[in-house]
Formats: C-alpha cells, structure tokens, sequence
C-alpha cells in the first residue's frame, strides 16, 4: 500500500520542484542586482545587430502641417517651436517666398 501511494505522489512531486527551480531560475536572471552565475558567465553569447530596427524604434514619426493663407515660414516655425533653418532642411526645395495654400511642410 505504501508503495502505491508513493508511485501517485512522486509524478505530483517531480513537477512541483520542477517548476519550483525554472521560477528560481527565472527570478535570478531578471533580478539585476543578483550576483552573476556561473552559467551567466560561462559562454558568453553573440546577438546580432539590428541597427534599422533600433534606429526606427527610437525615431519620432514625421509631423507635417498644410500651409494656410497668410502663413510664413516664421510664423509656421515659431507655432510648432523649431526654426526656419529646420523647416528648410526638412523641407528641400521649398520656396520660403513662395509657399501655396494647402502645401504639406514636414516640421518635425
């Protein structure tokens, strides 16, 4: 009878520790002030690098406005705090005397 009682708890058993020592494991490796393991140190590892990816990650999204009548470009610059040199350069090829009403200027 002991025998039979021993073989239902061992599988229940086995699986609690299992999952005892994966959360153990996870908790130190998320811990940042925990000592490093010697499995941490161990074999160092390669990530590639993702220059696009971290470099559109960290990109604001393009602003643009559409000119209406009477707006300069000190007047566009000045409500949306940059200045004409940046409008200009965001914006090649833009006539600063010549802007048209319904024009899309990127000012971000």
């Amino acid at each position: 009878m002991n025998r039979l009682w021993a073989t239902r708890l061992a599988a229940p058993a086995a699986f609690l520790l299992g999952i005892t020592v994966a959360i153990l494991l996870v908790r130190a490796g998320l811990d940042g002030d925990a000592a490093t393991t010697a499995a941490q140190t161990a074999a160092p590892t390669t990530m590639p690098t993702t220059t696009a990816a971290t470099t559109t990650a960290t990109q604001p999204r393009p602003v643009f406005v559409e000119v209406e009548s009477g707006d300069t470009l000190d007047q566009i610059a000045l409500e949306n705090d940059t200045t004409v040199e940046a409008l200009l350069t965001l914006n090649e090829g833009v006539d600063p005397n010549a802007l048209r009403v319904g024009q899309r200027l990127r000012v971000r």
